[in-house]
């Protein structure tokens, strides 16, 4: 029997690397083909249509501005779209697809900063959906104010940033710990207790610098050089820290 002679073309090269956008797109299936994601998202949806039925009915007139009521409606994906992230990462775990995933992808900061982009793609996603629930509501509610659409562009940028870095807060959590349960425990307790310290008059300057709470502070008003400056020390508390360490400790973990 001769043997073929292969040339170089009908080889096909296996260790290319897919580029980021397919990676990113396979995350963002990924968060909603499980049920719990599916869930999260569709909770997500109903309690924002939810937060604008019941700042038109419990509301006062003068809180029916776009403004304020687009405020309110991106509180869900705040506190809930987080959790979404979460799973992203630790399900790798609990499924059992750790392996497969980072041996189709060995780069592993890859996979990470794929789910890091799909978390943000979502918050966008969120962000526009909270925008026309509420501008639907604003349109039904037709108050009889001025200015009732007036909407700073720094407000925009800022709401934007809101829902991005909530779902990377997430993220982070989430390949920080590694583990569902204690990821999820800890997102919702450590801004508890730190609001707790909060209340203590005497440490309330200091605690405020590492809050979490001053995230809200995005969508209510343009923000001032001190406030963005106490934002940006949470965001590298609550955000990169957290991301840093997942990196580091996925980068070197043993799949096996």
């Amino acid at each position: 029997m001769n043997a073929h002679a292969i040339s170089p073309t009908d080889v096909r090269v296996a260790d290319v690397r897919p580029p980021i956008s397919r990676l990113t797109r396979v995350e963002l299936r990924k968060m909603v083909d499980t049920r719990s994601g599916f869930w999260l998202l569709l909770a997500v949806a109903a309690m924002t249509v939810l937060v604008v039925v019941i700042t038109l009915i419990a509301g006062h007139e003068d809180d029916f501005t776009f403004r304020n009521i687009f405020g309110n409606a991106l509180v869900p994906a705040g506190i809930l779209l987080p959790v979404v992230g979460i799973l992203l990462v630790t399900s790798e775990w609990s499924q059992r697809t750790a392996l497969v995933s980072f041996a189709l992808v060995p780069g592993r900061a890859r996979l990470i900063a794929a789910k890091v982009l799909a978390g943000a793609v979502l918050g966008l996603i969120a962000t526009v959906v909270a925008a026309i629930v509420a501008a639907i509501g604003t349109a039904l509610a037709s108050p009889d104010i001025a200015h009732v659409w007036t909407f700073p562009v720094g407000l925009v940028g800022q709401d934007l940033i809101y829902a991005v870095s909530a779902m990377t807060v997430g993220v982070a959590f989430g390949a920080a710990l590694q583990a569902s349960a204690p990821a999820i425990v800890l997102y919702f307790a450590l801004p508890t207790a730190i609001g707790a310290l909060e209340s203590i008059k005497s440490i309330h300057g200091t605690v405020e610098w590492f809050s979490s709470g001053s995230f809200e502070w995005l969508t209510q008003n343009v923000l001032s050089g001190h406030e963005w400056a106490q934002v940006l020390v949470a965001l590298l508390l609550w955000m990169v820290l957290p991301l840093a360490i997942g990196l580091w400790r996925i980068t070197g973990r043993d799949l096996s």
